[in-house]
């Protein structure tokens, strides 16, 4: 939530979240002051301005008086493109017709990101299951221990944890049940770097 809410405007604004899906009906201004113990309805028609003017709330006229959140807020939420499917040791699997997907700004970095399905359980022991949705930041570097996605020989693509020494580009499964791979650093480009996940249950 923007730090430069007053700590009501951040209680009024965490009130219409929680209400909104208790009450039928956004509650009106003086629902609002007694929900929050302010005698002052004046008080609260400011408070409830300058959230306007901050793009949180807009008020409802006519019959359904009161005040509801705008919603989705660009702070919170946006869409990246979803490329493709990525399992280890094949190419990605680039979709026909590219679709985006909502992404909460929490699980993006501050780059230029994108969306890739993970196929395959060799990242299982990083919780990355077959299926998942991983957010992938666009860069050409990553540290060691970073779970990249990364280009072997400019072929084949594969979502691993690297580690770099010198002489050589080694990649991590997060599997047990699988064997690191190693190879020479000029095979490897790396592509993006993991910097979220999302899951359907």
């Amino acid at each position: 939530m923007d730090e430069t809410l007053t700590r009501r405007q951040r209680a009024i604004v965490q009130h219409l979240r929680h209400s909104r899906e208790r009450q039928a009906h956004p509650p009106t201004l003086d629902e609002l002051c007694l929900a929050l113990g302010l005698r002052s309805r004046g008080s609260m028609h400011k408070h409830i301005q300058a959230l306007v003017e901050a793009g949180y709330v807009e008020p409802l006229l006519g019959k359904q008086r009161g005040v509801r959140l705008c919603e989705p807020r660009e702070e919170e939420t946006s869409s990246l493109p979803l490329l493709g499917r990525i399992a280890a040791g094949r190419p990605i699997e680039a979709l026909e017709n590219p679709q985006e997907l909502d992404v909460p700004m929490q699980l993006r970095g501050k780059g230029r990101c994108y969306v890739l399905q993970v196929q395959g359980d060799s990242m299982i022991d990083a919780g990355i299951l077959d299926a998942d949705w991983v957010v992938i930041e666009q860069r050409d570097h990553a540290r060691d221990g970073e779970i990249v996605v990364a280009l072997i020989d400019g072929e084949e693509a594969t979502l691993k944890r690297i580690e770099q020494v010198p002489g050589a580009c080694i990649l991590h499964p997060a599997n047990p049940e699988l064997a690191p791979l190693r190879y020479a650093p000029e095979r490897v480009r790396i592509q993006g770097v993991l910097v979220g996940q999302m899951r359907a249950y």
